[in-house]
């Protein structure tokens, strides 16, 4: 279906080109694949839905780092469920949801001021799940606790009722598709033609 979608986009030239994945590689996009643009590489999530080969095929298609997060539980299927990168540098996160090792990435990649972690409580509200544009998040109805960690270090929510979608198992990132990602090496295999 989604495959589909996007062909049917290629051919009324919205789309350049779709990729598709080799056999036995499995990425569930942009649920597990998060760009961070202050730190300028991908974060992607593995373990649960999507495998861990996929993260060198996004590499290669994207012309950008990749840094691979294993998923702990199935609780938190993808990793939008559990982390998302704030303006700023900052990282809003759930620790319990990745593995000891990842966790220990998430520390070295994301200086200690900077990372936010989330509670057993904001986290089982789906409000990892949030959207980020600049200083604003939006995001579902968050406890007094979010809302006051991320008020103080200067963001500003949009909570919004989300209830029946969360049911369903997500929040706001996950009623998203960021379509202005391009492909680096094939955006420089096109000007070299």
């Amino acid at each position: 279906m989604f495959r589909d979608a996007f062909l049917a986009l290629k051919a009324r030239g919205l789309l350049n080109e779709v990729i598709e994945l080799p056999n036995k590689v499995l990425q569930e996009g942009a649920g597990d694949c998060i760009w961070d643009a202050d730190r300028g590489f991908f974060w992607a999530g593995h373990g649960q839905r999507s495998t861990c080969n996929s993260l060198p095929v996004i590499e290669s298609v994207f012309g950008q780092q990749v840094v691979g997060l294993e998923l702990a539980t199935d609780r938190f299927y993808h990793l939008d469920t559990c982390f998302c990168p704030l303006a700023g540098g900052r990282v809003l996160y759930y620790p319990p949801a990745f593995t000891p090792q990842s966790q220990g990435i998430i520390r070295t990649h994301v200086r200690k001021k900077d990372r936010i972690e989330a509670t057993d409580e904001e986290a089982a509200a789906f409000c990892v799940n949030a959207v980020n544009i600049g200083r604003h998040i939006v995001m579902a109805k968050a406890p007094d606790s979010l809302r006051a960690k991320l008020q103080a270090l200067g963001y500003s929510m949009a909570e919004v009722d989300l209830a029946p979608f969360i049911l369903s198992g997500g929040g706001a990132y996950c009623m998203t598709l960021r379509l202005d990602r391009r492909s680096q090496v094939k955006a420089a295999m096109r000007a070299a033609e």
